[in-house]
């Protein structure tokens, strides 16, 4: 018992410090130089054919959530969606390229995860999705399944191993 009151007043004296903005001095190794790109998140951003059946997909096959809409007199011309702390922003083709021009060739999204990949898998075809692949293990030791969208960009999602 005096175990767990010891660590509890730590992880108390810890947050008080890092609110107080006196973390302790962490050992930072110097940087290459010159200073490469660093980047904390990245969103991708795909032009669908039809943004109403993208959302819906994301939304209700994928299971992702509809964070923003972006309309144009009164229709929907983008929005984002989020999964976590990742997003992918959908935009509406505006067919300044041609209507038959094709979309999601040559690429594929790598998506990491600490969920169970066979439980978001089988919850995606219950959702009415279609595997690309069902989960395997990589040589790597990762686990993942894939999977296209509407417009023909695939995905991976992927255990963090």
């Amino acid at each position: 018992m005096a175990r767990k009151k010891k660590a509890a007043k730590k992880a108390v004296k810890k947050t008080a410090r890092r609110a107080a903005g006196k973390r302790p001095a962490a050992k930072l190794k110097k940087r290459h130089q010159p200073e490469s790109l660093r980047v904390r998140t990245i969103q991708v951003s795909y032009t669908v054919n039809d943004i109403e059946r993208s959302v819906a997909w994301y939304r209700d096959v994928l299971g992702m959530v509809l964070a923003e809409r972006w309309t144009d007199g009164g229709r929907l011309m983008g929005a984002e969606m989020k999964a976590g702390s990742a997003s992918i922003w959908l935009g509406q083709d505006d067919w300044k390229k041609g209507r038959d021009r094709a979309k999601g060739e040559g690429v594929r999204i790598f998506c990491r995860t600490a969920q169970d990949v066979d439980r978001l898998a089988d919850g995606i075809k219950s959702r009415g999705g279609k595997l690309d692949h069902d989960p395997e293990t990589q040589s790597w030791g990762s686990r993942d399944f894939g999977i296209t969208d509407p417009d023909g960009y695939r995905i991976s999602v992927a255990t963090l191993k």
